[in-house]
């Protein structure tokens, strides 16, 4: 099986150093590696023309964001499965290798993640039990967080002809409405070894520089009921589980004072609430608000 893999970056140059390094020292080797770089402006085009000139790289010409990144990355690879790695991650060197032995006896999986050591402040840290990765058909649990990082991922090309690729218009938990609507069509395998290190604590992580992240989740919910994406069971539980969220964000925003932000979000719910309404006659959302 060929692979390619796909590594989006932005002003991290020396952490995309380790990234590729620990790339190149896998043990099963990637047909090609492909650095996405959004726009970057502390010379990451030159170190990696100067230490790896044999991957390809491609900057983009402005700054898009790593949902753009990753796409481009998808667009341009020549084969068949794609691995991402972010640019502030690393693999352990047999990575690809046990997810290749995975795939080879479980060929029925399109999409392959592992486990994970998680790093923070260079202290490794425990997962907790919500943090729990799943083999299978895991569409309800990845509702309330996201389950699979990218950085963990081998995918079949066809499965983005299927569901659709990283939704551009969000700058953050992209990954997270992804993975939603590929666990709604798609069984996803697991090998329950860590095998990816997760790096966090370093100024320009995202989770770290973007405020009320559950909004964004609850955004990435809404999109997918409005696109009728899900029926019956599914779009109970997303509904369910979009009630929670939307009472735990709004309960944040009065206790801060955003009184602005608790006004539009209680007009988006409501909206939502009409919409699932006007649909419930074509049996697609029955019992959804009973």
């Amino acid at each position: 099986m060929n692979i390619s893999v796909v590594i989006p970056t932005y002003n991290r140059k020396e952490l995309l150093e380790k990234a590729i390094t620990s790339v190149l020292q896998q043990t099963y080797s990637p047909d090609e590696i492909i650095v996405v770089d959004d726009f970057s402006s502390d010379g990451t085009e030159e170190m990696v023309k100067v230490k790896f000139s044999d991957i390809r790289y491609i900057r983009l010409e402005k700054h898009l964001g790593v949902a753009a990144a990753r796409n481009r990355g998808i667009k341009e690879a020549s084969f068949e499965w794609i691995s991402f790695l972010d640019s502030d991650d690393q693999w352990v060197s047999n990575k690809i290798e046990e997810q290749m032995k995975y795939i080879k006896r479980k060929p029925y999986y399109k999409i392959c993640h592992t486990d994970e050591i998680w790093i923070k402040n260079n202290i490794r840290i425990n997962q907790g039990k919500k943090h729990r990765k799943y083999e299978g058909w895991f569409f309800i649990p990845s509702l309330w967080m996201c389950l699979i990082s990218p950085s963990s991922v081998i995918i079949h090309k066809s499965v983005f002809d299927s569901v659709g690729y990283f939704d551009e218009d969000f700058s953050v938990v992209e990954d997270y409405e992804l993975w939603l609507r590929v666990t709604s069509r798609y069984p996803v395998g697991y090998v329950d070894k860590k095998l990816t290190v997760k790096f966090g604590g370093h100024d320009d992580q995202l989770s770290k520089t973007i405020n009320g992240i559950e909004k964004y989740r609850l955004l990435a919910i809404e999109k997918l009921i409005k696109n009728r994406w899900i029926t019956g069971f599914y779009l109970e539980k997303a509904f369910e589980t979009y009630f929670k969220k939307y009472l735990i964000y709004l309960n944040g925003c009065l206790k801060r004072g955003n009184f602005a932000e608790a006004e539009t979000i209680m007009k988006r719910k409501k909206e939502l609430e009409k919409f699932i309404i006007q649909h419930q006659k074509s049996g697609a959302c029955s019992g959804v608000l009973s």
